[in-house]
């Protein structure tokens, strides 16, 4: 090739990996590079702990573990070609037996970085470690890494000097990314584990466009695909390059899917470099270059179908990763079991899911009638279960153990009983027939205790533990209106999103009979819950009046100890309860 190289080709691969499955993600990486080197891609770039997949939490701190991980990562290296590869796994010099410094002492008490490896002609070239750990929100990275600490390195591939950063690197004002620009990079690789919630694509692209507006050099940001435990992650990976005196997103995949996009990204002109850093030669300039592959660019979706998608991959991959395939779950007519339904459907398709309804005395005709009609349009199967007998064998059963000797028609007891029954029958057909149970409860629901521990909380995942109860209604119409749009029926009926909102355990009952209603409750809760302010200051807000502020903040912190003890559920926005919200359960603060 003749000149100076003013493109490289780049294969974004945004890949869905499993945590654990060494020789499983190393297989997928592989497929992706395939396809990488089909098209002359000069790099392929793998996200974060693709080895090892992310995040391994404890994982890390078995030696074992990291050895394994340093052999898959070897094993999958001897296979690469010309094709440049850079993937993460967990690098380590741990040794059974091995005493390591102790964090008190000013270090870190487990000898294991989250790294990248460069790849190619059968070998590993180099490895960077992170330098910048996270240990904020849902990350915990203090507790399993120590910060990489070497000199940087620049990796020449196809005749162009190429600097690598591990995520949180790239968020450093004139950290890395900087670093390496200073010292003759004229690109920058950033390979992610980025967690989706509401709004972070948003913050990502601008995060980056600061790092080439101080650079002049462009940024190719890959991000990890698919679900693990509480945590989904969105891929959407991009490219930001300079425009004039500001920076440029020119390159965006799409969200929630995993894909490889193989396309050209225009190089600065070399520049005289401030820093000297060592150069390793992966991969020569090609001889000729095929046509220019234009870049992706996948539009960004707005933030209802953003939140559905994540529910969506959430669901598929804890079931799947889990082992399962078909789920159950309890229909009762009302819209947060439409909705988890719904989900459900979108997730794993219709065959595998199946609805059961389990009336009580207390259940509305509209309300069988209603799950009837969801699950039609649907195309789920269901079964019905009344759950009379039962309630009226407990209660006989309970009866003499009571104080005044008798069960009061709709009180406490009566609904928790209620509630248990059907928990347990969702349970013994899951063990019979071998499916995953979904639970149905919202974030309001959870955040004021206003369920049954062992009862509607009995199951193995929450899908929408992190959706507030107006952003259940609204879900609930926009993936209506997407059905009418496809010209399809829409899955969820009126008469689901009109009614009044009842756990129907007693007779005539109303949520808003129990708690403040749902446009009074959830800016209360985001308030108190997603941004911390106290009781005083809400009331400042001006939202609700005392009554309902004193006692909706009172009612979630007594409900902490509930929230302990029920599943995990896709985390969708800023502060989820666990990872994000970590408030002791024995607490008497009152803020």
């Amino acid at each position: 090739m003749n000149g100076p190289v003013t493109h490289l080709r780049v294969a974004i691969c945004q890949i869905n990996p499993t945590v654990g499955d060494l020789d499983g993600n190393a297989a997928l990486a592989l497929t992706a590079l395939s396809d990488a080197e089909d098209a002359g891609a000069d790099v392929a770039i793998m996200p974060e702990m693709m080895i090892t997949g992310y995040p391994p939490e404890d994982l890390v701190l078995k030696p074992g573990f990291v050895a394994d991980c340093r052999a898959a990562l070897e094993k999958f290296a001897a296979q690469t070609r010309r094709c440049a590869v850079v993937i993460g796994f967990a690098d380590g010099d741990s040794e059974p037996g091995r005493e390591l410094p102790d964090v008190a002492g000013g270090e870190f008490a487990n000898g294991v970085w989250n790294a990248l490896a460069v790849c190619a002609q059968g070998r590993v070239f180099g490895t960077y470690h992170k330098r910048h750990l996270p240990n904020y929100d849902v990350f915990d990275e203090l507790r399993h890494f120590r910060p990489g600490n070497e000199a940087l390195v620049l990796y020449e591939v196809a005749g162009v000097p190429v600097g690598m950063t591990l995520c949180e690197d790239s968020w450093i004002s004139h950290g890395p990314v900087s670093q390496l620009a200073a010292g003759g990079a004229r690109l920058v690789i950033n390979v992610n584990g980025s967690p989706f919630r509401e709004g972070k694509q948003a913050v990502r692209e601008k995060v980056i466009a600061d790092r080439v507006r101080e650079t002049g050099i462009p940024v190719v940001y890959t991000n990890l695909v698919g679900g693990q435990d509480e945590l989904v992650f969105d891929g959407a990976s991009f490219v930001t390059a300079p425009r004039g005196d500001g920076a440029e997103v020119v390159a965006r995949c799409g969200a929630f899917r995993e894909t490889v996009e193989i396309f050209d990204v225009e190089l600065p002109p070399a520049r005289p470099t401030i820093d000297r850093y060592r150069t390793i030669t992966v991969s020569s300039a090609p001889a000729s270059r095929p046509s220019r592959i234009p870049a992706p660019m996948v539009p960004e979706l707005d933030p209802l179908a953003e939140r559905w998608e994540a529910l969506v991959l959430g669901t598929r991959d804890y079931v799947h990763k889990s082992g399962f395939s078909q789920i159950c779950l309890g229909m009762s007519g009302g819209v947060d079991s439409s909705l988890v339904a719904a989900i459900a459907t979108d997730a794993l398709g219709p065959a595998n899911v199946h609805g059961v309804l389990m009336p009580s005395r207390y259940s509305s005709d509209h309300s069988i009638a209603d799950a009837d009609a969801l699950a039609a349009n649907l195309g789920i199967d269901t079964m019905t279960v009344p759950i009379e007998p039962a309630h009226v064998a407990f209660t006989e059963m309970l009866v003499p153990h009571v104080a005044d000797g008798r069960i009061d028609v709709g009180d406490l007891t009566d609904q928790n009983v209620q509630s248990r029954i059907r928990g347990v029958l969702l349970m013994a057909l899951a063990n019979e027939h071998g499916w995953l149970v979904l639970t149905t409860g919202n974030k309001s629901e959870a955040a004021v205790g206003y369920s049954t521990l062992y009862g509607d909380t009995a199951g193995a995942y929450a899908v929408i533990k992190d959706v507030w109860k107006l952003v259940v209604y609204d879900l609930c119409r926009w993936r209506n209106e997407v059905a009418r749009a496809e010209g399809v029926t829409p899955p969820i009926p009126e008469s689901v999103l009109v009614k009044a909102p009842s756990a129907e355990l007693r007779p005539g009952q109303r949520d808003d009979e129990s708690l403040p209603p749902y446009d009074v409750l959830d800016p209360i809760l985001v308030a108190y819950v997603e941004d911390d302010h106290n009781v005083a200051e809400i009331l400042a807000m001006d939202i609700a009046d005392r009554n309902d502020v004193e006692r909706v903040c009172r009612l979630v912190d007594i409900a902490e100890y509930k929230r302990r003890q029920t599943p995990l559920g896709a985390r969708i926005t800023a502060k989820a309860f666990g990872r994000d919200r970590r408030i002791p359960v024995v607490n008497r603060y009152r803020g």
